[in-house]
C-alpha cells in the first residue's frame, strides 16, 4: 500500500492508458475526456499533493471537457462536406446547347463534358444550338434544363 501512496502518479497515467484504448473502440470522444482528467490528475500527483486535491482535478478537469471541448469536437468531426453523388451534382450547374430543344423535340446539351439528352423545362420554350442552359431537374437519362439569359 505503501507504493501505490509513493508512485500514485503511475496509477494515473493506468488510468488515463485504460480510459485511452477504450476510447479506440468507442469512439464517442467521453472516455478520451476522462483520460484527460486522470493525465491532469497524475500531473498533480507529482507534486506530492494530497489524493483528495488529485481526484478533485482529475474530476474537474473530466467535467470541463465533458462540457467545453468534446461539444465543439464532436460537431466539427461529424460535419463534413456535402457530397452530392450520381447525376445529381448537375442540378444548378450550367451547360451548352448542341441541337435544338422544344417542347416536342428532345435535344442535346453538353453538362460537365458529357452529352446529355435534354428537354425544356418550360414546354412552351425553343432552345436553339449555342444557348448557355441551366440544369433544372434530371429524370431517368434526361436534363431539363431553361435558357440562361444572354448579354448581346
Amino acid at each position: 500500500m505503501e507504493w501505490m501512496s509513493e508512485h500514485l502518479w503511475s496509477v494515473w497515467l493506468g488510468i488515463a492508458i485504460v480510459l485511452g484504448v477504450g476510447e479506440m473502440f468507442s469512439l464517442d470522444l467521453i472516455l478520451a475526456m476522462l483520460a484527460a482528467g486522470a493525465l491532469v490528475g497524475m500531473l498533480v500527483a507529482f507534486t506530492d499533493a494530497p489524493f483528495a486535491l488529485q481526484a478533485l482535478a482529475a474530476a474537474g478537469t473530466s467535467l470541463a471537457t465533458l462540457a467545453l471541448v468534446r461539444p465543439s469536437l464532436v460537431t466539427r468531426l461529424s460535419t463534413g462536406p456535402d457530397l452530392m453523388l450520381g447525376h445529381g451534382k448537375l442540378i444548378g450547374t450550367q451547360g451548352l446547347c448542341t441541337q435544338r430543344i422544344t417542347g416536342l423535340e428532345v435535344g442535346r446539351v453538353r453538362l460537365g463534358g458529357e452529352i446529355w439528352s435534354a428537354a425544356p423545362y418550360d414546354d412552351t420554350l425553343s432552345i436553339e444550338p449555342g444557348d448557355l442552359v441551366e440544369v433544372l431537374a434530371i429524370r431517368g437519362a434526361t436534363a431539363y434544363v431553361h435558357p440562361m439569359p444572354q448579354l448581346h
